[in-house]
């Protein structure tokens, strides 16, 4: 059998692992996480990038205006305008059609979580080099 050995760091011992219990350990990337790469791809120009997390900020603005409001109209206006920077940031800057035409619930769920990654620091608008969450 083909035996190969790693350090357990809790005794500082030798332990053979057996090559079929490493072939059980997954190492394919889960849906999302591949589906996140590809939106990644699709937003590599920082023009694009600082687009989307603008109209994602006046959709989340316009999502908490309506809740004060009262009134859906805040929200359909910060709806509007995310999406016309998301793609004017498509056509003119990353030159590109929207992941949204194909897979609209998912871009919408990707895009919120780089919004996030924008705001942990793992992800850059100022050059692609400072990425970090790849």
């Amino acid at each position: 059998m083909n035996q190969t050995t790693t350090k357990d760091a809790t005794q500082n011992t030798e332990t053979p692992i057996s090559s079929a219990k490493k072939d059980m350990v997954k190492t394919e990337t889960s849906p999302k996480q591949a589906f996140y790469d590809f939106y990644l791809d699709e937003h590599q120009n920082m023009a694009c990038r600082r687009l989307h997390f603008a109209g994602s900020s006046f959709g989340l603005l316009g999502l908490a205006k309506s809740v004060k409001t009262g009134s859906a109209k805040p929200l359909v206006k910060g709806i509007a305008a995310g999406y016309a920077c998301a793609w004017v940031g498509h056509f003119f800057f990353e030159k590109n059609t929207p992941a949204s035409f194909k897979f609209p619930l998912k871009s919408f769920v990707s895009d919120f979580r780089m919004y996030s990654d924008v705001l942990r620091g793992n992800l850059s608008l100022r050059d692609r080099k400072f990425d970090k969450a790849r």
